[in-house]
């Protein structure tokens, strides 16, 4: 019997269709075994494909998936309707109000962000590896989601699984680059420091105004079973790494 597929939700996005995926119930194999949906994992376009298709189905049965070339950048696109792959924007975040479209951010150590005012009927979803998360992913998903008609009161967000403090080793020059941010490394070997990634995430969304957050605190690296890690794969020195899916969508009106 295939395995099936595993889909965390968050208390704080309750009433809207969400869910962060990991690697259980796909048909990749190999070093991606599992739901691989990484187009650049070197892995078969065709089980790629079939992944998604499994992933959105187990979200939002029906509806179309809507994802964008991630480059950790800060920039967020308002969708319509979903690109062909061959045309999807440069961007790291995405947000509708649009029933039927379901938003798809990949990560692989990074952490998803999900976003919904749900009495607005908006949602948005953003890729916040350290890089955007400091160039403001987070804030330009919250400016683009008020421009189509959220409050900011009532926009809640959830922080879906990624790398944990405990098994992100960063160096001091990297730790120099948050200088507001003392709260979220904690001193390791000598000359490096452990980054607490979903706590700095979650600081910058408190800080934008954002007052109910859900994290998940799931270890993408420490749970080969569950998840796949980019850093993982560096230190096993593998050739390829999968990636995951974390997805938000508007039901269609009954």
């Amino acid at each position: 019997m295939a395995e099936p597929i595993e889909v965390l939700t968050a208390d704080a996005l309750a009433g809207v269709p969400h869910g962060f995926l990991g690697r259980r119930g796909g048909i990749s194999t190999g070093e991606v075994a599992g739901l691989n949906v990484g187009l650049g994992a070197g892995d078969d376009d065709a089980a790629v494909a079939e992944n998604r298709r499994r992933a959105a189905a187990a979200v939002l049965p029906g509806a179309e998936l809507a994802t964008v070339y991630q480059v950790h950048s800060a920039d967020c696109v308002v969708v319509t309707e979903p690109w062909p792959l061959d045309q999807r924007p440069h961007a790291d975040a995405m947000v509708t109000d649009r029933p039927g479209v379901l938003l798809g951010i990949v990560t692989a150590d990074c952490a998803p962000v999900l976003f919904a005012d749900r009495e607005a009927g908006v949602i948005g979803a953003a890729h916040a590896g350290w890089k955007g998360a400091l160039g403001g992913v987070c804030e330009a998903t919250i400016s683009a989601m008020i421009t189509l008609g959220a409050s900011p009161g009532s926009i809640k967000a959830a922080i879906g699984p990624c790398i944990a403090q405990a098994s992100y080793e960063v160096t001091e020059s990297f730790r120099d680059s948050f200088p507001d941010a003392a709260e979220c490394f904690a001193p390791g070997r000598v000359g490096h420091w452990q980054f607490d990634l979903e706590r700095f995430v979650a600081v910058r969304l408190e800080s934008a105004g954002i007052g109910v957050i859900s994290r998940l605190s799931q270890d993408t690296y420490a749970q080969d079973d569950r998840f796949f890690s980019f850093r993982r794969a560096t230190h096993r020195g593998e050739a390829n790494y999968g990636r995951q899916i974390s997805l938000i969508g508007l039901a269609e009106p009954a």
